[in-house]
């Protein structure tokens, strides 16, 4: 499918599809929630423990960058 079409399909401009693909914060979530639908990305996993394969299977991928366009972990800091 290209840009143009899942653009048309979720009802908004190529250019906000783009920010979504870009990890725009300014994008609605709901636009957001509705492309990966559309393109067969899960959001949400009913079983926690099926999420631990899928990141180190991500890690793997990762470790194959060079490390200068690796972004470094911040600690998240949810103490609210």
């Amino acid at each position: 499918m290209s840009e143009t079409d899942l653009a048309t399909r979720i009802g908004i401009a190529r250019s906000t599809l783009q920010l979504i693909e870009k990890g725009s914060p300014r994008v609605e979530i709901g636009l957001v929630f509705e492309a990966a639908t559309l393109v067969g990305v899960p959001l949400f996993v009913s079983e926690p423990s099926r999420l631990t394969s899928q990141i180190e299977r991500v890690e793997d991928k990762l470790a194959l960058l060079p490390q200068s366009v690796r972004r470094r972990r911040s600690e998240v800091k949810d103490d609210f």
